[in-house]
């Protein structure tokens, strides 16, 4: 005798296959063509001065024209250089000395007053001292990145170290690790993604700081190249020391993300 199905068994169907998005990368692609089309007709056209805007032309040939002399590489390099060094400064005292503060708390009494000094003061605000303490050398400039993005930096790195669960630190403690292991293999660990995401926050505020201190004392970098434009009138330059930082900056923030995705493979 035949089978016959159950008429409350559910008969299951292929599912249909819906075609997928369009490639993100293929649509941001295309909104940057479509917005330097806009913008290189609009000045070809004439709706645009190009004293006041100059064309996406105008700057690519300033550019390429510098980078075949040699000096638009140095200014990308000195502006970074001078950012890494005083970013990275910043970060290998602020990741101690946070985790100290974050699980400490008289120690964290006797620091918040002067975090509560330094946080709000801007990078703009240490250039005169710094030119008194160190002239117009590279130390000024990374002293200057040092000074801006200390205080936050630390404030990243002791909120991170207070999130982590303290039933983590208990039972750490009940297996035996004392306050240095803890804090090696407990805190540090669990806090290291907080860390990192709020040091990609710092790094971006970096730029900040070290245009500021070049726009004032500088002989090379992009700060010097967006103020030597703007004292002559020359706002292509100005440009394109602006479309460099941005161009730098997206370089760097690959590469952090290689080196963040193999620092913490072990949570994936």
């Amino acid at each position: 005798m035949a089978q016959t199905t159950h008429p409350s068994t559910p008969v299951a169907y292929p599912a249909k296959r819906r075609p997928g998005p369009p490639h993100l990368l293929t649509i941001s692609i295309a909104s940057v063509i479509v917005f330097l089309s806009v913008w290189e007709l609009a000045c070809r056209l004439g709706w645009i001065d190009p004293i006041f805007l100059p064309s996406p032309s105008q700057i690519a040939e300033l550019g390429m024209r510098m980078f075949a002399e040699g000096t638009l590489l140095g200014h990308v390099l000195a502006s970074t250089r001078r950012v890494m060094v005083g970013f990275i400064a910043a970060a290998a005292i602020a990741i101690p000395l946070g985790i100290l503060l974050g699980t400490t708390a008289r120690a964290r009494a006797v620091f918040d007053p002067i975090l509560s000094f330094l946080r709000p003061l801007p990078s703009m605000s240490w250039i005169p001292l710094s030119l008194l303490w160190f002239g117009i050398t590279e130390t000024q400039k990374y002293s200057i990145v040092f000074m801006g993005t200390f205080a936050p930096a630390l404030l990243y790195v002791i909120e991170a170290t207070r999130s982590i669960d303290p039933l983590l630190i208990r039972a750490a403690r009940n297996l035996g690790a004392n306050r240095w292991q803890v804090m090696r293999e407990v805190i540090l660990p669990g806090s290291l993604a907080q860390i990192i995401t709020g040091f990609k926050v710092i790094l971006g505020l970096s730029w900040t700081c070290v245009i500021s201190a070049e726009l004032v004392a500088a002989k090379e970098g992009l700060g010097f190249l967006i103020m030597n434009g703007k004292e002559f009138f020359q706002t292509d330059a100005v440009m394109l020391g602006m479309v460099m930082i941005s161009v730098t900056v997206l370089v760097i923030d690959v590469v952090s993300r290689k080196l963040e995705s193999r620092i913490l493979k072990w949570q994936q």
